[in-house]
């Protein structure tokens, strides 16, 4: 315990007489309490300090006594007290090495070990040789390595997430980070066989009760994380949570609640028939009787949701969807169809069910708009893996008998039957000439209920889905669709009647020579279309349906010819395409690949063309009009190739981009900057390799470089960066090519640009051209920023920022150790923002972290003894010992961190493993 100095005599007679007094009072309290904290009272030493501050009135004095009295509430334990006594004497001055050591001990105590640790140091630096400030050091050093193992047990992660979930009391947010936690450590093998072990399915079946829907999401993805891969835990998992339970969430009316559900039955399918291709199932290598009893009683229950009114509509669309990938066979080769057959036996009725529901007539389960088309490629996935022509004859029976016990309600019939047009379209064809259906289709067609017109409609459409098919139609259903078209009063009546006159009339195909209407009609149906299409005072759905039209329509070169010129029409089709209906997305494709003729077209063999003729058999003839190129200048002149690429390019980027390429070169200014983005989307979009091949890779880069100008778009500045960081990631000399173009300046220029977004998609440019030597020594210039640059941005708030600029920093430290010691004259903030990479919560930051800091240490010994004496070697002692395999590159960087230090004698390697500093 440090005394009070004695005051001195001038002092004692330049004071006031009050002062007198307190000085007269203070002395004794503060001897006493010394002599009290001697003799081992340390209760009435406190009690003398503590009436000693009270008529205290000098800072310096209460901060003396303040630090005594922290001994003392150390010596009692008191280690809250005692922490905020020393803290009070370090306010009045940071320089009281013995308040601050006090502060350190207790800190220890309370488990605050990092504040501990500073403070240790701190006192350690102020004075080297006291050996009770190293030893604390070392304690502390060595109870934050273990605390930091401790943490990161997966078990004691575990029951802290589990005591917080039990706990009712608990903020509710507190509980769904638990929850999150549990997510995160399910999907490590450790972790997910704690949760199984330690009872935790129970617990998750509590959250799948809970009616909150965060806790139900992280309990279902959990459960993900248990399952996958696991077929003995999966089983259980089955088993103890039950079927029931979770189609019950599946069929939830939360979308996200339902699409999770669905991914875990669908992960629990893949670990059970995948263990079932082994003999030896599950990853504790225990044997597991054949897991096909719980596979059949899944399918059992998902068959059973399908009519079930109390099951939502996208519940009941996952049920569909799962039921498509499991049943049929994943392999025509595999002779085993029992599983399908079983589904055909048990379910087709319920699955027909549905099919027949009419989404407007009460009575009958939920639906969404995707529904009956998910029961149409339900329905084809059974029937086209079935193996036989008696296999098939039994579907088509099951199916003939449904509709006809259904034909006392005419209307759920031919909804049916639409539905098997969509999907197995033989058997739909085959209940379509039942007797009794046609007639049942005319008399709703003349119906004047709405509903049942256009489910009559909409079974007239589906059934011209194929050239031999639209004889029969057109013979029995063109009178009623044009009656419809013409009579009718309803504009979604209408709108689906033009489509079905569309759909036949374009039932020829390309075929030139094919012709299902008389000359022109085809043009004025499309003009139709089009007048729909443009009618915004039409609801989405109807003028959905006009796409669908033109998507047929654009098959005859006039109508494509036509639509091109049309640029109001053009405009209403792509603002469609950026509604929230998706649906209308192939529609909309189908009619620009029309336009465009990207489809591909097979040439006939000359010699096959001439012995058609001879056998006078119908050979296709080409529209003379038909020409990729000559419809894409339209596009351009219109100013619309940009809105035609952003979709098509989708469909055919190889085709497209040909078509492309020269209108950058050839077109308006306006077109050669809307084609040079076009083909920014198909590099960032598709693999540059395929899009492009052979040289025709080299020539996208000029345009790409175009776009890194002031007058363009920030949209399409960061779209060229991101295509050329493709480029710049594929060969040294398409980095050459961009180099050569001078983009090198620009892409610098944009890593200072105020855009997040525009800066990291720069910088990522700039890591990937970094492999170049050209550019690498760049860097090695001193009169830049280009280093400091780097060095700042990975310490920056953005993570993909971060990620791209440490990237590069591992690289170029790697490639050229001479960058390494100008790192510390680029910022004093250096080993911190090295330190939070190290501790970053992203793999990737922490492994570009621990190379950076390898780098360095590698390059200089100098710099290596500044990173040991930071909190780093802490920080790499952790990482090094980590089991995970997924993180086997940090945790190999990091050990080769601490090896270095060894080799430098800057740390001595202890027997158990563990690195502490030499003293």
């Amino acid at each position: 315990v440090t005394r009070l100095s004695d005051l001195s005599t001038s002092n004692w007679h330049s004071r006031s007489r009050s002062d007198n007094i307190r000085v007269y009072q203070l002395d004794p309290q503060r001897e006493e309490g010394n002599n009290h904290f001697k003799a081992g009272d340390v209760q009435q030493a406190l009690s003398c300090y503590t009436k000693a501050l009270k008529i205290s009135d000098c800072q310096s004095e209460s901060a003396v006594l303040y630090r005594n009295r922290a001994a003392c509430y150390l010596k009692l334990e008191d280690h809250t007290q005692a922490e905020a006594d020393a803290t009070k004497a370090l306010d009045v001055d940071q320089g009281d090495v013995k308040a601050r050591f006090r502060r350190a001990q207790a800190l220890q105590k309370l488990g605050r070990l990092d504040q501990a640790f500073t403070d240790a140091q701190k006192c350690a630096q102020l004075e080297p040789k006291n050996k009770a400030f190293q030893d604390l050091l070392r304690q502390l050093g060595a109870q934050i390595q273990q605390k930091v193992a401790q943490l990161s047990s997966t078990d004691s992660r575990v029951q802290q997430m589990f005591k917080l979930l039990l706990d009712s009391s608990a903020p509710i947010s507190d509980r769904q980070k638990a929850a999150q936690n549990l997510v995160v450590l399910s999907r490590e093998d450790a972790g997910a066989e704690q949760i199984f072990r330690n009872d935790g399915v129970k617990l998750l079946q509590n959250l799948l009760d809970s009616q909150q829907e965060d806790l139900i999401l992280s309990a279902l993805r959990t459960l993900v994380g248990l399952c996958t891969g696991h077929q003995s835990r999966t089983m259980a998992i089955v088993n103890e949570v039950g079927m029931d339970r979770l189609c019950g969430v599946m069929g939830s009316a939360a979308s996200t609640v339902s699409l999770s559900a669905c991914h875990l039955i669908q992960v629990m399918f893949e670990a059970l028939t995948e263990g079932m291709k082994k003999e030896i199932r599950g990853k504790d290598e225990a044997i597991l009787p054949e897991p096909s009893r719980e596979l059949r009683s899944m399918l059992r229950h998902l068959i059973d949701m399908l009519p079930a009114s109390s099951v939502s509509g996208a519940g009941r669309d996952s049920a569909i969807n799962l039921l498509v990938k499991q049943v049929p066979r994943k392999s025509l080769k595999n002779p085993d169809n029992s599983l399908t057959l079983w589904v055909i036996d048990q379910g087709l009725k319920k699955i027909l069910e549905v099919a027949g529901t009419v989404p407007e007539v009460k009575g009958g389960p939920p639906l969404t708009d995707n529904t009956p088309m998910s029961c149409s490629v339900l329905l084809n996935k059974l029937y086209d893996d079935l193996k036989s022509d008696k296999e098939r004859e039994n579907f088509n029976k099951l199916c003939e008998e449904y509709v006809h016990s259904d034909m006392e309600s005419k209307l759920r019939a031919i909804q049916t039957v639409s539905v098997l047009l969509q999907g197995p379209s033989d058997v739909g064809n085959r209940t379509l000439e039942l007797s009794g259906i046609m007639d049942a289709v005319i008399s709703l067609c003349a119906s004047e209920n709405i509903t049942h017109q256009q489910v009559a409609v909409e079974a007239l459409i589906h059934a011209a889905g194929k050239a031999k098919r639209a004889s029969f139609i057109t013979a029995n259903g063109v009178a009623l669709l044009k009656d419809l078209y013409k009579k009718s009063e309803n504009d979604r009546i209408r709108v689906r009647a033009l489509v079905g006159l569309c759909k036949l009339g374009s039932a020829g195909g390309t075929d030139f020579s094919m012709k299902q209407f008389a000359e022109g009609s085809t043009l004025k149906l499309a003009k139709q279309c089009r007048k729909w299409l443009c009618n915004e005072a039409l609801p989405l759905t109807s003028r959905r349906w006009a796409i669908e039209g033109l998507a047929y329509l654009t098959l005859d070169a006039d109508v494509k010819e036509d639509l091109v010129e049309d640029k109001k029409a053009l405009q209403a089709m792509f603002e469609l395409a950026k509604s929230e209906d998706k649906t209308v997305l192939y529609a909309v494709g189908s009619t620009l690949v029309n336009c465009t003729n990207s489809y591909d077209v097979e040439k006939p063999d000359p010699q096959m063309v001439e012995l058609a003729k001879y056998a006078k058999q119908h050979v296709p003839e080409e529209h003379p009009k038909v020409s990729m190129t000559n419809t894409m200048n339209m596009f351009v002149k219109n100013e619309h190739a940009f809105s035609v690429c952003v979709i098509v390019c989708h469909f055919k980027p190889k085709m497209f981009s040909r078509a492309l390429l020269p209108l950058v070169s050839e077109s308006t200014d306006r077109g050669k900057i809307k084609a040079a983005q076009a083909l920014a989307k198909i590099t960032i979009t598709s693999n540059p390799e395929i899009a492009f091949p052979g040289e025709r890779v080299y020539e996208v880069v000029r345009p790409l470089v175009s776009l890194l100008a002031l007058d363009c778009t920030m949209l399409q500045n960061f779209e060229a960066l991101m295509a050329l960081t493709n480029l710049a990631g594929i060969s040294e000399r398409l980095r050459q090519k961009i180099i050569k173009e001078k983009a090198v300046p620009k892409i610098e220029g944009y890593m200072f640009e105020e855009h997040d977004m525009v800066r990291a998609a720069a910088t990522e440019c700039m890591c990937n051209l970094a492999l170049s030597t050209e550019v690498q020594k760049c860097y090695l210039a001193t009169d830049s920023d280009r280093l400091k640059l780097l060095v700042l941005y990975s310490g920056e708030d953005d993570e993909r920022l971060r990620k791209a600029a440490s990237g590069t920093l591992a690289m170029l430290t790697g490639e050229m150790p001479e960058l390494c010691t100008r790192i510390p004259d680029t910022t004093s903030h250096w080993l911190e923002i090295f330190q939070a990479l190290l501790l970053g919560e992203s793999q990737d930051l922490r492994h570009r972290g621990a190379v950076i800091v390898m780098n360095l240490m590698q390059a200089d010994k100098s710099l290596a003894e500044k990173l040991m004496e930071s909190e780093a070697l802490e920080i790499l002692s952790v990482l090094a010992k980590g089991d995970d395999p997924k993180q086997a590159s940090i945790q190999k960087a990091a050990q080769r961190c601490l090896d270095l230090a060894t080799e430098y004698g800057l740390i001595r390697s202890n027997e158990g493993g563990v690195n502490g500093k030499t003293m």
